[in-house]
Formats: structure tokens, sequence, C-alpha cells
């Protein structure tokens, strides 16, 4: 539970969102060449089940301000600020690569601006869910949760009602190719530490297909989404952090 501790000041910021096919699913995503930096490889070793939610990530060096964009840079990271700005429900599939490679599937809900909720397959038992104010991590076989305010947390820059990414983030990297753009960052709030990298694709149109978080020892997470449908109607009390010990059925 220690790592589940971590894991609530949270971190990554997700959110999906592109239906990839099921066969590519558990297959990494193919980066970009030349990548200062690409996600996990086979045999790669990545963060721990909960790191995908950790704030307990490699920090940037200090007096790094990201890159210097240019016109086109700018364009590019604007497109992608649009797009998360662009969500209001979503709802699909998720795949959590660990750092011993166990992967870990279920099922994720998005309602901007803030909530979201994602619920693990058996056996684990975590549910891990924001209600706009709040990120919990909660584990049902041990009864114990990990609470966090939102707006500590990476999620905070992919989910508010005006999303605005070269505003309010560090861009560390931008990579584009004929159909993926790769895109890392860090919040410019100091209090908010994490490094993410999104990977969207870029055809037939802008998706969230995965991203990437890297832990303080220097190990990564994947998390991948697939199956997606957007505008869905989602019932607003999914995204009500119920007190443990009372029955939080799954949507």
């Amino acid at each position: 539970m220690q790592e589940l501790k971590a894991v609530a000041a949270a971190a990554l910021v997700s959110l999906g969102l592109l239906a990839v096919p099921a066969a590519a699913v558990d297959q990494p995503v193919k980066p970009p060449a030349p990548m200062p930096a690409s996600g996990p490889k086979p045999g790669e070793a990545t963060a721990g089940a909960g790191s995908a939610w950790s704030a307990q990530v490699a920090p940037t060096k200090a007096g790094n301000e990201g890159l210097a964009l240019d016109e086109r840079q700018t364009d590019l990271v604007h497109q992608v600020s649009q797009y998360f700005a662009g969500l209001d429900t979503l709802q699909g599939n998720f795949v959590q690569t660990g750092a011993d490679n166990k992967r870990m599937r279920g099922k994720f809900y998005v309602m901007r601006p803030g909530r979201f909720r994602f619920d693990y397959n058996r056996p684990s038992r975590q549910i891990v869910i924001s209600d706009g104010r709040y990120l919990a991590i909660q584990d049902l076989d041990l009864n114990n949760e990990d609470r966090v305010a939102l707006d500590d947390t990476p999620f905070r820059l992919l989910l508010r009602s005006d999303v605005n990414l070269v505003r309010d983030a560090k861009i560390m990297e931008v990579q584009e190719a004929d159909d993926l753009l790769v895109v890392g960052l860090v919040d410019r709030n100091p209090n908010t530490p994490g490094q993410i990298k999104l990977f969207m694709t870029t055809k037939p149109s802008l998706e969230l297909k995965e991203w990437v978080t890297k832990d303080a020892q220097g190990l990564d997470t994947r998390v991948q989404v697939s199956n997606l449908a957007k505008s869905v109607e989602l019932d607003s009390a999914m995204f009500k952090i119920q007190a443990l010990g009372r029955p939080l059925g799954t949507p």
C-alpha cells in the first residue's frame, strides 16, 4: 500500500482517447525517429502498478524551462490543447504496464472538467477516481484509501475547463512523424511535480493513444487506451468518491 500512497500524489494524466485495434493494445507504441526518450521497449523495466498515478517522478533539472518552441511546435502543442479542451465525456478500455512488465487492465470513464474513474479488472480491486476536487486511490481488498487535491496533480493540466499547455506547461519534447505526435511536458506549477509524455495518433484525426510517466528511479509506466466512445451519456454519480466499507458498484 506504500505504493498507493505515492500514487495518490498524482501524476500522470490521462485521459483518453483513441480506439486502438485490440491486437495492438499490448504492443509498445513506436515513437518517431529520432526520439530523445521513447516509450517502454519489450523487456524494459517499468514502474510498478501504482506508478502511473504517482507524483514521485523523476524531477527536471534545475533551471530547465523546457523548449523554446518554434512556430510549428507551438501550433502542435495548441492542437493537443484543443483536443483535450474539446472532450466532454469519454469511456474506453486501458492497459497499464508496470515495472515487472505485468499488465493490469480495466475500463475508464471521463467527464470534464476534472472528473474521471479507472476501474481495474479482477483480481485487482483498485479504483482510481476524481470527483473534480480530489483524486482518490482506493483498494477495496485492503479497505484503504489515499487522497490528494486534483490541483496538486498533473491531471489538472488536461482536465481543466480551459486547457492551454503552452501557457501552463513546460514543453520538454515535441516530435512529429507521419501518423504520430509525441509531446513531453511538465506542469509549470512547482507544487505539481511530474513528467508526462503523451503519444497522439494524427490519422485520421488527433487522438491520444497512450501516455508514459517516469518515476524517481528512472523507470517508466505505460498506459494505453482503446475502444473509446466520446460524448456518451455518463451518470455523474459514478464520479463520487464513496466512503470505504460501502458498496462501490462498478458502472
